[in-house]
């Protein structure tokens, strides 16, 4: 039978090629807003896909993050602050010219601690590292040093929740979150926002510093463990096939969507469904991803992989940049869990050891990603929840300090090799461009390609910002 008489309507080439390109703009639609071509979407079919992925305000460089969470507060006057003040005055009292800071312990009337740290302006743009961080000295010229951060936080608890979620008390989404939220996942296969520690002790406020608080559940931080095996039972049970574990799924999943239909606003059922329905495809691909046996020698040594002091630091920061090229989004690695770098007593033991650990794979991951084109997209944060004040505690510490402290940025846009702010003379308080962490936040945000003005997620009737109306991008940060 001849069937041509069916096609009745001409067409010329060019006008088959323009029909045919368009079609291919349909599929970049259907991979950015979680739909099939049909407009079924791709997850629950009849609630928006937390996770699609959503198009920035305007282009940020910035693609994925990597925060380097010091947790405990790293003394700034012996990295990064060089303050010869310090020293001039060691044992004396603070000089009635600075306000009385409110501390943790009350230590504002104990005599000025010496910083017995050598100190070095290193790379083309003269940066003051101290030799506590020796392999810094090579990334120099990467780094942008803050030098005038600012917090309320004045203990652990509510300093980690206040930089880790805006707020000195918990029960708000983490940056992790708001990233989440604001982005949507580019990874199909992979959590979208994935946090490691490098003991077993458990970070202060627990799971609530990387939660989602009243976003969906979906945008909550998913933990890797240490060792060899970050993420536990990957594989299938012993005598079960892929196919027969696929079956199972796809079963279970069938009996999860029957059971949601009805419940669309309870958030926690919908990110536990995803969460099977990721699990599922983490089986296919996560092995892969964590998979660091054929990292080739010469670069698990950049990482410090061969050495027991560093090797649980350089093993996560390698992680780190894995994900990163597998799309994760946010990546926060937290050195000293437990407040680790708390130091009211022998810094100089304390931070000899915490630096020792940290330096040498820092420095293997900023150089790692700038050698593979990474580091123009990632934007790497050092820093914790405060710094530490000049006066001494019990003779040989420092005493928190949220008043004036130090973070740096790297890569995502970022102007390198500049410092930013300043504190006085003793590094006791912020007193040029100083940054509050609402602007740390709306800054990284920016960095992203987010108006942190205009990520807006309605909690009972109430519009929520990641900065809490508080905050402002600091323009000055980024590379013209």
């Amino acid at each position: 039978m001849n069937h041509r008489h069916k096609f009745t309507h001409q067409t010329s080439r060019r006008d088959f090629l323009c029909r045919a390109g368009g079609g291919f703009g349909a599929l970049a639609y259907a991979a950015l807003s979680g739909e099939s071509l049909s407009g079924e979407s791709l997850f629950a079919a009849d609630s928006e896909n937390p996770a699609a992925v959503k198009i920035p305000h305007r282009f940020g460089r910035a693609k994925h993050i990597i925060w380097l969470f010091m947790e405990g507060g790293p003394s700034h006057l012996d990295l990064f602050d060089y303050k010869p003040e310090v020293n001039r005055l060691a044992g004396q009292k603070l000089p009635e010219s600075f306000p009385r800071p409110v501390t943790a312990m009350g230590e504002a009337n104990s005599p000025i601690l010496e910083c017995k740290r050598k100190w070095s302006q290193c790379g083309d743009s003269g940066l003051w590292i101290s030799d506590w961080l020796p392999h810094h000295h090579a990334i120099a010229d990467e780094l942008c040093v803050i030098r005038s951060c600012v917090a309320d936080g004045i203990t652990h608890a509510n300093g980690v929740c206040q930089m880790n979620t805006g707020a000195l008390f918990g029960g708000r989404p983490s940056l992790g979150a708001w990233v989440s939220y604001g982005l949507g996942s580019s990874s199909k296969s992979l959590p979208d926002f994935v946090v490691m520690k490098d003991s077993n002790a458990m970070v202060v406020n627990g799971v609530r510093a990387w939660g989602s608080g009243f976003m969906p559940s979906s945008h909550q931080g998913v933990l890797f463990e240490g060792g060899d095996e970050p993420l536990r039972n990957l594989n299938n049970p012993n005598g079960v096939s892929d196919v027969q574990q696929e079956r199972k799924l796809a079963f279970i999943n069938r009996l999860n969507r029957r059971h949601h239909t009805g419940r669309e606003s309870n958030t926690e059922l919908e990110a536990r469904i995803r969460s099977y329905e990721l699990a599922a495809r983490m089986q296919a691909d996560a092995p892969e991803a964590i998979d660091l046996e054929h990292e080739p020698e010469h670069i698990t040594k950049l990482y410090g992989m061969d050495q027991a002091e560093t090797e649980v630091y350089g093993r996560q920061c390698l992680l780190a940049r894995r994900l990163v090229e597998r799309g994760v989004r946010f990546i926060q690695l937290y050195s000293g869990a437990g407040s680790k770098w708390d130091s009211h007593t022998n810094i100089e033991g304390n931070h000899s050891r915490l630096c020792k650990g940290v330096d040498k794979p820092i420095a293997g991951l900023i150089a790692d990603l700038k050698q593979r084109g990474l580091l123009d997209e990632t934007l790497v944060i050092w820093g914790g929840e405060f710094g530490r004040t000049p006066m001494s505690e019990k003779g040989n510490g420092r005493d928190h300090n949220p008043t004036g402290f130090t973070m740096w940025m790297a890569g995502g846009g970022v102007k390198a090799g500049q410092t930013i702010g300043a504190t006085d003379d003793l590094g006791l308080y912020a007193v040029e461009d100083k940054l509050h962490v609402h602007d740390i936040h709306a800054t990284i945000m920016g960095l992203l390609g987010l108006d942190h003005t205009k990520v807006v997620y309605m909690h009972k009737g109430r519009p929520e910002l990641v900065d809490l109306n508080e905050g402002d991008f600091f323009a000055e940060i980024m590379e013209t």
